[in-house]
């Protein structure tokens, strides 16, 4: 795949291609692995949807050994507003653009979006891996469709998160007695694999730390246009 959809038709569709690739799984070797993280933000506007135009800003950043390795932001808008199971219509394309901006691929690149757990099984973490060729994970606050009790209180501990009894993803306990993450496996990843990733990366917070720090860039340079916007 090298493009995104412009219209819901068109992303529909789209999903319901992806539902049914397949390819081979990415599992992190002995060596240390390079994680990416990506992350947008907008203006925030008068609709808690957001609208299409919105002025976006995306981060993406390149994570190994516990150490910031390079860092991308880029500039745009959003495709349209936000509406559930259409998250790539609005963001997909900024993040591709952060990524892809980053001096090299990731090994595996964590997304703020779910994969699986999604009315067609495919969201946009397991959307952009496709157009980027990455392994990809989803990291989210909460799941959207899939659901599952919560893990023991333990750093470490999963519990399985179901739509229509097919696991689509795992609630992770990232920190001790912290709320969990709910965790999706996207493309050619897998729960097993999803998990040690996200543990390994998970370091002093509850959110692994590429996509904490994407987060930030991201945020900052909003911040700073918007200043600079009012200065001006």
């Amino acid at each position: 795949m090298t493009d995104w959809p412009t219209t819901p038709d068109e992303l529909i569709q789209a999903q319901e291609g992806l539902r049914q690739q397949s390819a081979s799984l990415w599992r992190p070797g002995d060596s240390p692995f390079e994680a990416g993280a990506c992350f947008v933000c907008f203006v925030p506007g008068l609709s808690p949807t957001g609208a299409e135009g919105d002025a976006g800003w995306a981060g993406a950043v390149l994570w190994r050994d516990s150490q910031l390795i390079a860092e991308s932001i880029i500039r745009g808008v959003a495709g349209a507003a936000y509406r559930p199971g259409l998250l790539a219509l609005r963001e997909g394309p900024l993040l591709e653009a952060a990524v892809s901006s980053l001096p090299r691929p990731p090994d595996v690149l964590l997304v703020s979006a779910t994969g699986r757990d999604h009315p067609r099984r495919s969201g946009l973490a397991f959307h952009l891996g496709a157009i980027l060729d990455v392994p990809t994970i989803g990291v989210t606050n909460r799941p959207l469709l899939a659901q599952g009790e919560w893990p023991a209180p333990d750093r470490g501990s999963t519990s399985p998160l179901r739509i229509e009894g097919e696991e689509a993803g795992v609630w992770l306990r990232t920190r001790s007695g912290a709320h969990p993450l709910a965790v999706h496996p996207a493309w050619r990843t897998d729960v097993e694999t999803c998990v040690k990733v996200v543990l390994a990366v998970s370091i002093r917070v509850r959110t692994p730390e590429p996509l904490r720090q994407a987060r930030r860039l991201a945020r900052t340079a909003r911040a700073k246009d918007q200043r600079e916007d009012l200065s001006g």
